[in-house]
């Protein structure tokens, strides 16, 4: 069975639909299977995911980007940096 990715907002209408049917005595186990996850991811979606709105997530994932993107960006510039001390103090 493939791998399906869901995107922020599935999660979070996912995560919706769970509280609705465990708020109507459902057990877990029926309510995961209706919205097509385990237990374990519904456990993890929760503790990412839990309380959050959809345009809070949306912005989440762009500072998560910006975060990758800027901890290359200074990687990068430190090795440049460590290059140029070595070359101006003639140890290559």
């Amino acid at each position: 069975m493939p791998r399906k990715r869901f995107a922020a907002e599935e999660i979070i209408n996912k995560l919706r639909e769970a509280e609705v049917r465990l708020a109507k005595g459902e057990t877990m186990a029926q309510v995961c299977k209706q919205i097509g996850v385990v237990e374990q991811t519904f456990y993890r979606w929760r503790r990412a995911y839990g309380g959050l709105r959809i345009d809070q997530v949306r912005r989440l994932k762009h500072l998560e980007q910006e975060n990758s993107r800027l901890r290359y960006v200074v990687a990068d510039l430190t090795l440049d940096k460590r290059i140029l001390q070595e070359s101006a103090a003639g140890n290559f």
